[in-house]
């Protein structure tokens, strides 16, 4: 399923596509992000690909005459069929078309919905090229992945090919400083050096150099920011899981993560 484009613009760099991809689900947290991808996109008037992928793990469980869902507040089981799994689907995929096209509104922005039916993170690394940002919701991967950023969303941050935001829709972001480690200057999105980034964002109001720390250090750093963004090279950030798996989920501002 696609969506028209909105109003055709020149790419940005000549021969080059600028794309955008945002992992959605339903989900009101999972949704918060797509705001963050529209205005990235449009800043860069990059092209928006809105991903829904149909879980594949989901439909083959639904197959069960045993399955049942459990209602996450009222706590009752009700039995789940692959009939009743394939009608929320649609919904599903309805509802993230509506919610991609209100986003949009207004803006000269190209943009798609591209539905797949797979494993989450296979369709999603299937798609992503070198070139691409990819956005993702903290909220909603935790919302449908576990409270913790776990395997899922930890393979997505290791083993895409392209530069990865992870957005916290919780904290709304403000201007602030962009931050990075001392020595490992990041090459952002589209090749930007993070000179260029402040010049060219809205969302970043100078440069801040931070000294090495390891995860507890950094956590504590950031315990309190509300502005701005963590840019971090992915081998600094496989350091730093090892040490605590869980800290991006602690930590409160927008971080983008460069090959």
């Amino acid at each position: 399923m696609t969506t028209e484009p909105q109003g055709p613009l020149e790419p940005a760099v000549d021969a080059e596509v600028l794309r955008v991809l945002a992992l959605l689900d339903d989900s009101r947290q999972g949704l918060a992000a797509l705001g963050a991808a529209v205005a990235l996109a449009e800043q860069a008037r990059a092209e928006l690909v809105a991903l829904f992928v149909e879980d594949l793990d989901l439909l083959h469980c639904a197959a069960y005459p045993f399955s049942c869902e459990v209602g996450a507040s009222s706590g009752v089981a009700r039995p789940l069929s692959l009939e009743v799994m394939e009608s929320s689907l649609t919904h599903q995929v309805r509802r993230v078309e509506r919610a991609l096209r209100q986003a949009a509104a207004g803006r000269e922005l190209r943009h798609r919905l591209q539905v797949s039916r797979g494993q989450v993170v296979s369709a999603a690394l299937a798609e992503a090229l070198p070139g691409d940002v990819l956005v993702l919701g903290k909220a909603g991967l935790s919302a449908r992945w576990g409270s913790r950023l776990g395997s899922t969303s930890r393979r997505l941050l290791l083993e895409a090919p392209c530069t990865v935001v992870i957005w916290d829709e919780r904290h709304p972001p403000e201007p602030g400083p962009l931050r990075y480690f001392r020595g490992e200057v990041p090459v952002l999105p589209w090749g930007e050096t993070p000179k260029e980034a402040v010049r060219r964002h809205p969302l970043f109001l100078g440069r801040e150099e931070l000294a090495p720390m390891d995860a507890p250090a950094l956590e504590r750093f950031l315990a309190r920011a509300r502005r701005g963004a963590l840019a971090i090279i992915r081998s600094r950030l496989v350091t730093l899981l090892e040490q605590d798996a869980d800290l991006l989920a602690r930590i409160p501002v927008p971080i983008v993560v460069v090959p």
